[in-house]
This record gives structure tokens, C-alpha cells and sequence, in this order.
């Protein structure tokens, strides 16, 4: 039991983990050839005995072979030939080596599923020939054939012609025997009647509006007599076409906005080599907004939108129905063009709550226009908290925007005369009249301050019809005022200490300490004429 205890934890997570590791080993043994040792990505067999007689293969349900990059064969004089599914399985394979062994042959589709080879190295095998076709769909940076003895025929002038293509003064020393078992340099090997291919197409005006239908010729010579066929790529269009010898057809029909800027060629192949011609097509079509979206916040505010169109459309903006002018606070920008496609934003730098509404946009060429339109949202009115949408005031639908604006200018410089005017110099305006409002304000202020602090040191009372009622020496008390000498139904009531409010008249008894002043301060204009004033 204690032994059980001390095996448990991470030790036991250790044994389990070398186990799996010497099962992975012993499986990829089990599945690697006779004669070869495989790794995660590499298979290499060097041992000449007892050696291969096949190209190895893995296991079915061994390593990946799809990992295997490199495949390395030297000294199995036993291994002849490569067949069309020896290789399909190892995709990923980009490194080919066969030296030393006794490879004769090569299916034409050895290779057809290994579009990532690189390097080719067949050094000192038994190659007599070697067809072209084995290679035509590699992009090979390196292709070696020294030491094979090949037959000096046309079959193997393709070589010749790859290395005199070569940029690079480096050229392999490559032989081929005569008839007289000769040694021939192929560099100097002349054949009779054995050259490349041409081709030539000839076709109209390669632009043309969607949906009509197109006819290109060609025709191919050469000696031998070369193949014609034609490459479309990924051709969407409906197409067909008429082979006869040397001469051929391709008929494009109800042609696709799609198939624009697609290259068709005409390709014309012999043992020696091929030779192509090709053009481009041109479709016209009416511009299509495929894309527009809600506006987002990145450095900028951005409302998405994609367009398609051939030739390059116009592009317009409104704003809740209006032409919206742009500027360099608002403008179109396109940042990714492909051919016909367009993708871009209208950029809005700091937008507010005046900017909240609908935009369209109108996308326009020669072949038609097509227009979408979103609802933006940027900032929540002042005062709401839910930043929902008010009802937009209309001082907000006046003319906000932009002239047609062709999809290559970001930015429209319109007139300010023709009296559109964007947000930006709307806010501006409403800053100004909050400026002149708060400058009127605070001076009707300072006017009402200074009359204040006038009136705190005139008299109380009222010159004029109103006259007061009490006695001369209480005059100045402010609350012996009465009304204008009218009589009242209460006028002779409550006695001479009383005021007259409305139609009612109260008593009143008066502080003496009101004013804390003497009647004598209080009636300057009671004293003699040039006399002084008395204490």
C-alpha cells in the first residue's frame, strides 16, 4: 500500500508521460519502411540493405504525412519508378532527393498534388527521358539532373531551353548519348523540327458591359505540331469553346460584373516547351453598395460602406435629405481598393449630438446608381440621460453636406457662398450667440447694480401727484406714502399714523430708532438760508 501511495502524484503523471513518449516512438518505427527512418517531418533511407524497391510510403494511420517536408533516398539501386500516387499523400513535402539509385521513370502526374515542391535533386540515376509535364505546375527554384543518361532527342530539349532561361551563369554539366552512344553536350545538341511553340490571340475590345457576350480567336504553330487549349483561371462567366488543330475559339456569354480584371489566355504546348498569349478582361457595370454599416469609434468616428463599380463611381452623401458638404472635420476616405471594389468610411472627427441622424449614400456612374442609407447615433442630447433620440429640431435639417464627391477625392472644397453650411460652422455660430447673450446679460446686470446702489442713498418716498399725509417732522418715515389724493372709502379712517395699502388702510406704530437720525438731519431744507448748522 505505501509503495501505491508513493507512485501516485506527479510521479506517476511523469511515468505516464515517457510511456506515451516510447509508445509514439515505437508507433512511428512500426510505421516507417524497411530500410528508412522517419522523424516528425523528414524521412530519409540510406541504408542499401536490404533497401526499398518502392517509394516509401507511411502507415495509414501513422504520422501525418501531410507534415513531412523533406524526403531524403540515397544508394536503393532497387527503386525505378515513381508512380502517380507514390507522392499525393505527402502535400506538404518541399524537398525531393534521389541520388545514387536506380530511378528509370516518373509518372507525368507524379507530382500533380505537390504544389509546394521546391528543390528536385535525381543526381546519378538511370533517366533516359524526362517529360516537361512532370513539372510545368511547380514553381521549382532548383531542379538537378546531373548524371542521368538521358537519349539525346527532342524530348529532353526542354531542359536545354529551362537552362538557357536561367538568369544565373551557373549551369549544370548535363550530357545526353547519340545514336552513336556518343557523349553530346546538351548545350550543343541540335535537333531537326524540334523547337518551341507560339501562340496568338486575337481578340477586340476586351471591355465590355455586364451581362453581353464576347468572342476571342487564337491560333498556335509549331514544330511538333504544339497543343492549344485555354486557361480562364476562375472564369465565372459562361464559356465555351471550339477547338480545330492549330486553330481555336472561346465564346464568353452573359459576362459578370465578377469576371472583371480576369486574365484569359491562349496556351500552346509542345515536347520542347509552351508559349502563351493572354489579355485582360473589362466588364462595365452600375455601381453597388454591397456594405454600410452603423458608424464606430476608433481614432475616429467611421461609417463603413463597400462599393462596387466599373467605372469608378461617384460618390455622395446626404444628410437627413440634405447635401452634405465635407470638409476636413467630415470626408469620404478610401482605404482599400480592389479593381472594381472599393472600401473606405466617411470619417467625422469629434461628432456631437448635432450630428445624430440619417445618412445616405449614392453611388452613380454612367451605367446607374445605387443607394443605402443608416441612422447614426454619436452623443445623447444635454439633458437626456438614456441617450435616446429626440426629435430632431429643424434647424438641423437645413442643408448639411457635400457635392458629388468621385470616389478617388477625399475631401470636396465647396463654396461657402451657395449657403450650405456644415455642423462644424453651426456650432461655431452657437457658441457666438451664447457669447452675446451671456455679455448682454451680465451688462444688464451691472446697470441694475449700479441703479441699486444709487437709490440706497436718495430719499424714500415719491415727488410729484403722491404726497404724504403725516406729520412734517415723520415725512421722512417711508411708510406714511399714500396714494394719489383720490378718496378712498377708507381715506378718513385709522388716523394720521396709518398707510394706505391697496383700498385698505393699516396702523402703524413707527420705531423711533428706525433711522436712528434727528428730524433736523432729516430736513436740511428747513434751515435759514446761509445760517450754519447747528450740532
Amino acid at each position: 500500500m505505501s509503495s501505491w501511495t508513493r507512485w501516485r502524484g506527479p510521479a506517476m503523471a511523469r511515468l505516464w508521460g515517457f510511456c506515451w513518449l516510447v509508445a509514439g516512438f515505437w508507433r512511428a518505427a512500426l510505421a516507417c519502411p524497411t530500410s528508412c527512418k522517419c522523424g516528425a517531418s523528414r524521412i530519409w533511407c540510406s541504408d542499401p540493405s536490404p533497401g526499398i524497391m518502392a517509394f516509401p510510403r507511411l502507415e495509414p494511420h501513422s504520422a501525418d504525412p501531410e507534415n513531412i517536408t523533406e524526403i531524403f533516398i540515397a544508394n536503393q539501386k532497387r527503386l525505378e519508378i515513381i508512380n502517380e500516387d507514390d507522392v499525393e499523400a505527402y502535400v506538404g513535402l518541399k524537398n525531393l532527393t534521389i541520388v545514387d539509385s536506380g530511378l528509370k521513370f516518373v509518372a507525368h502526374k507524379a507530382f500533380l498534388k505537390n504544389s509546394n515542391l521546391q528543390h528536385i535533386n535525381f543526381t546519378r540515376n538511370k533517366l533516359t527521358s524526362l517529360s516537361r509535364k512532370h513539372f510545368r505546375h511547380l514553381d521549382l527554384s532548383e531542379l538537378i539532373l546531373v548524371g542521368n543518361p538521358f537519349t539525346c532527342s527532342c524530348d529532353i530539349m526542354w531542359i536545354k531551353a529551362l537552362q538557357e532561361s536561367k538568369s544565373s551563369p551557373e549551369t549544370q554539366d548535363l550530357y545526353c548519348l547519340n545514336e552513336s552512344s556518343k557523349n553530346i553536350p546538351l548545350a550543343n545538341l541540335q535537333i531537326p523540327n524540334c523547337g518551341l511553340p507560339s501562340a496568338n490571340l486575337a481578340a477586340p475590345n476586351l471591355t465590355v458591359e455586364e451581362g453581353k457576350s464576347i468572342t476571342l480567336s487564337c491560333s498556335v504553330a509549331g514544330d511538333p505540331v504544339p497543343v492549344m487549349y485555354w486557361d480562364v483561371g476562375n472564369l465565372v462567366s459562361k464559356h465555351m469553346n471550339e477547338t480545330n488543330n492549330t486553330q481555336g475559339s472561346l465564346r464568353i456569354t452573359n459576362i459578370s460584373s465578377d469576371d472583371s480584371g480576369k486574365q484569359i489566355s491562349c496556351v500552346a504546348e509542345n515536347l520542347v516547351g509552351e508559349d502563351q498569349d493572354s489579355v485582360n478582361l473589362t466588364v462595365h457595370f452600375a455601381p453597388t453598395i454591397t456594405f454600410l454599416e452603423s458608424p464606430t469609434s476608433d481614432h475616429h468616428w467611421c461609417i463603413p460602406f463597400t462599393v462596387k463599380g466599373n467605372p469608378k463611381p461617384a460618390l455622395q452623401w446626404f444628410y437627413n435629405g440634405a447635401i452634405l458638404n465635407e470638409s476636413k472635420y467630415i470626408c469620404t476616405k478610401i482605404h482599400v481598393t480592389n479593381h472594381t471594389e472599393y472600401h473606405g468610411c466617411l470619417q467625422l472627427d469629434n461628432p456631437t449630438h448635432m450630428n445624430n441622424g440619417d445618412y445616405t449614400l449614392i453611388a452613380k456612374n454612367e451605367y446607374g446608381k445605387d443607394e443605402k442609407q443608416i441612422s447614426a447615433h454619436f452623443m445623447g442630447w444635454p439633458g437626456i440621460d438614456d441617450g435616446a433620440n429626440p426629435n430632431y429640431p429643424d434647424v438641423i435639417y437645413e442643408d448639411y453636406g457635400t457635392a458629388a464627391n468621385d470616389i478617388g477625392d477625399t475631401t470636396n472644397r465647396s463654396n461657402p457662398s451657395t449657403g450650405v453650411a456644415d455642423t462644424t460652422g453651426r456650432e461655431h455660430l452657437s457658441v457666438y450667440a451664447v457669447v452675446v447673450i451671456a455679455s448682454v446679460v451680465g451688462f444688464c446686470l451691472l446697470v441694475m447694480l449700479f441703479l441699486l446702489k444709487l437709490a440706497r442713498h436718495s430719499k424714500f418716498g415719491m415727488k410729484g401727484p403722491a404726497s404724504v399725509i403725516s406729520n412734517d417732522d415723520d415725512s421722512a418715515s417711508p411708510l406714511h406714502h399714500i396714494s394719489n389724493g383720490s378718496n378712498t372709502p377708507s381715506s378718513s379712517e385709522g388716523g394720521p399714523d396709518a398707510v394706505i395699502i391697496g383700498m385698505t388702510k393699516i396702523p402703524v406704530i413707527e420705531n423711533p430708532q428706525y433711522f436712528g437720525i434727528t428730524n433736523s438731519q432729516l430736513k436740511p431744507d428747513t434751515w435759514p438760508r446761509g445760517s450754519p448748522k447747528t450740532a
